[in-house]
């Protein structure tokens, strides 16, 4: 199944207001990253900080997993998702 970019923006979407409502992984992103509270109302909207927050999420089994049950979605859809947002293209290492 291939995801069209405004599906993806919609749960890149999803995937920053579920990390912004995660007290307690939030704070592990802003480290990690960072980002500001602010940069989370600013890159609501923002494909690119949609991508990190996907990227983010991504790093961790268990994080989809959450993600994922909390929406609905199949365990594969942020992977697709990441994919069809800017910088979110496959790297082929050889």
């Amino acid at each position: 199944m291939v995801l069209s970019r405004d599906t993806a923006e919609l749960i890149g979407l999803q995937a920053v207001a579920w990390l912004a409502s995660n007290d307690e992984l939030r704070p592990v992103f802003l480290g990690a990253t960072g980002a500001s509270e602010s940069d989370f109302r600013a890159g609501l909207e923002d494909p690119e900080f949609q991508g990190a927050v996907l990227d983010f999420i991504l790093m961790d089994d268990a994080w989809v997993a959450g993600f994922c049950e909390g929406l609905g979605l199949d365990l594969d859809t942020p992977r697709m998702a990441r994919a069809m947002l800017p910088g979110g293209g496959e790297v082929n290492w050889t």
